[in-house]
């Protein structure tokens, strides 16, 4: 799914798409229309790195999440706008980009 690009007009998905789709993006939780995780990581400076870093996916993808900065921790949300704010298959697109993003930062 990291792979894939988001569209425009994206459709809102049913409580079963949203169900299946959750496998693909573990860590990441959907209730009340929207999808997040909070990631830790090591200290101020690797999290603004981090922050920056989905900025640039979420400018690349013309689809932007809401986030929750703290000294180590960042919890990005997202949901779209367009569809209600409902949950659309973008929002689990841009979740696996974020998650092969954090994996990238955090394994090295």
């Amino acid at each position: 799914m990291e792979h894939r690009d988001c569209i425009h007009h994206a459709r809102a998905l049913d409580p079963w798409a949203i169900d299946a789709l959750l496998a693909d993006v573990p860590g990441w939780t959907a209730i009340d229309g929207i999808l997040w995780r909070e990631f830790k990581l090591p200290d101020y400076r690797a999290t603004i790195a981090f922050v920056n870093a989905v900025a640039q996916v979420a400018e690349t993808q013309d689809h932007h999440p809401d986030m929750t900065v703290g000294y180590a921790t960042c919890r990005v949300t997202w949901s779209t706008h367009s569809a209600g704010g409902a949950l659309t298959e973008n929002d689990f697109i841009c979740a696996a980009k974020v998650n092969a993003l954090y994996l990238g930062m955090t394994s090295a």
